[in-house]
Formats: structure tokens, C-alpha cells, sequence
């Protein structure tokens, strides 16, 4: 379940604007903090032939004091919260977004490629789908910095903490038109060599680093064009006050999805404007 939710997190961190510096690991100093906290793009999941957790990364995630993700992926209601908010609202279910073929064609992937039926989630939103799609189309079982930054804090004995509830953000899918997700389950069920393809492209820019161009690709084959303030923007100034918060009470190691970092509304321009030191870490 937890897999859905960071697949999730993967639309939901796909757009941004260009990133000052093409780095993923940054060290968060001044304006009165004692010690820096640090702050590292992730992208939600990845085979396990292209996931690296760098001794950077480690030693960093060492020397603080608590692990903040986008959601707190060690509270026990978490999966809780998942279930009760994958419905749709206002009584939809995939049968009233889809038309009666795309509907069927998607059920017949579900039964042929997934080896599952699509009725349980009859009632989920359509990017729910997608999530349990991710797996087949990456051809692999993904790993998930999330979920291994959790395992590495957890054996310190640090505490971990989310910037948002599972609540939050799964409103966010409820702001985009539940037809607009549903056309791209189908775009995808289509065509899924295309996905794959472009989420190749988009593995490559991670491992180089490149969180300028990141979004660019994702915003070009998204099929959310417009939502941007939702999926990114509104949540990125939410959450600076937190990490400041956190920053001031104790050193920090902030991880989320790389894709927040960059532009001009992106975490790291709003943290100095908040008067904070962010310097790539080389």
C-alpha cells in the first residue's frame, strides 16, 4: 500500500521550474540555525539497477537528528489514512469517467498485465490505477529512497516525520478533474511502451542529476498541464515554515521529491528568501 502512495508522490513531484544547480543533495545554514540541515531530491521509485543512496547522502542523513519525508512513512495510520482517501468524491466511480470500451480495455490490462481484477478499486481514483500500473511498466520491483531512508534513520534511532498528511495530499487529486486522470490511465494503458520510455528519459536526468530539465520532460507528457499550483507550488510554500521549524528545533535531514527543489517557487529559492543559506553539497 505504501507503494501506492509513493507512486503518488511521483505525479504529484513531476513539476517545476529550472533549479538554480544541478545537484540533488543540499546543506541547509544560517539565520540563527546552530547547526545546518540538509535537503535531498528523491524521485519516488526506481529499479533497482539505477538506485543509488550515496555515502553523501548517508553521511548527511548520519549527522542529523531526525529524517523529514513528504509523508511520515513510520506512522502506524498511515495505511489507514491511504484507504480512506482513494475513494472518489461525490459518489463517482471509474465506470462514470470512463466510456463503457475505454473501461473494458482498461479492465482487460488490469486482468492480462496486473493478474488482478479491477473492480476492488472501482471506486479509486483513477491515478490510484496508475499506481498499481507502475511496477509492470518499469519492468521491475522498485526500491524507493523513502522507504530505505526510512530503514537507515530507523536503525539510528531517529524519529521520522512528514511534511504533510496523507490526507493533504490526496486532496490534491481531488482538484484535478477525475476524467482528466482517467484519460491518462487509458493514454497509458495504450501505449505503455511510451511510458516506459519517457520514464527512461526521465531516470536518465536523475542520475545525471538534472533536476533543470526533470520537469520539463514530466511537464511535457504529464497530461496535468495547468495544475501546477496544486500538485507543486501551494504544497512547496506550505512546507517551509515546517522546515524551518524542524531546522531550528533540530538538525534535519529533509528528503523529497527532487522536483520541489528548483524555481522560482521551488524549496530551495523560498528557503533563502526565508533568509536560510542553501549551498549545493560537491
Amino acid at each position: 500500500m505504501k507503494k501506492v502512495f509513493l507512486a503518488t508522490a511521483f505525479t504529484l513531484g513531476v513539476f517545476a521550474a529550472s533549479a538554480q544547480k544541478s545537484a540533488l543533495l543540499w546543506e541547509i545554514s544560517g539565520n540563527g540555525l546552530e547547526k545546518p540541515s540538509y535537503l535531498f531530491g528523491t524521485i519516488h521509485l526506481l529499479c533497482p539497477q539505477d538506485f543509488r543512496l550515496t555515502d553523501d547522502v548517508k553521511a548527511r542523513l548520519a549527522a542529523s537528528q531526525q529524517l523529514a519525508l513528504e509523508l511520515d512513512f513510520d506512522d502506524p495510520g498511515m495505511m489507514t489514512a491511504m484507504q480512506r482517501t482513494m475513494g472518489m468524491g461525490g459518489g463517482k466511480t471509474l465506470k462514470s469517467v470512463l466510456s463503457e470500451s475505454d473501461y473494458a480495455l482498461v479492465a482487460n490490462f488490469f486482468k492480462d498485465s496486473l493478474k488482478m481484477p479491477l473492480a476492488p478499486f472501482a471506486g479509486s481514483k483513477p491515478f490510484v490505477l496508475m499506481s498499481l500500473m507502475y511496477p509492470r511498466l518499469l519492468g521491475c520491483a522498485p526500491k524507493s529512497y523513502e522507504l530505505d531512508l526510512v530503514q537507515l534513520a530507523k536503525k539510528d534511532k531517529k524519529e521520522v516525520i512528514g511534511l504533510e498528511t496523507v490526507e493533504e495530499q490526496m486532496a490534491v487529486f481531488d482538484k484535478i478533474p477525475y476524467s482528466t486522470q482517467a484519460e491518462q490511465v487509458v493514454k497509458t494503458v495504450k501505449d505503455p511502451a511510451k511510458a516506459r520510455k519517457e520514464f527512461a528519459e526521465l531516470v536518465k536526468l536523475y542520475r545525471s542529476e538534472n533536476i533543470k530539465k526533470m520537469p520539463r520532460l514530466a511537464n511535457r507528457d504529464s497530461g496535468f498541464e495547468g495544475y501546477e499550483g496544486d500538485l507543486l507550488e501551494n504544497r512547496n510554500r506550505r512546507w517551509i515554515p515546517l522546515i524551518e521549524r524542524e531546522a531550528r528545533e533540530m538538525p534535519t535531514f529533509f528528503a523529497v521529491g527532487a522536483a520541489h527543489l528548483g524555481g522560482k517557487t521551488g524549496v530551495i529559492r523560498l528557503l533563502k528568501k526565508a533568509g536560510f543559506s542553501v549551498r549545493a553539497v560537491e
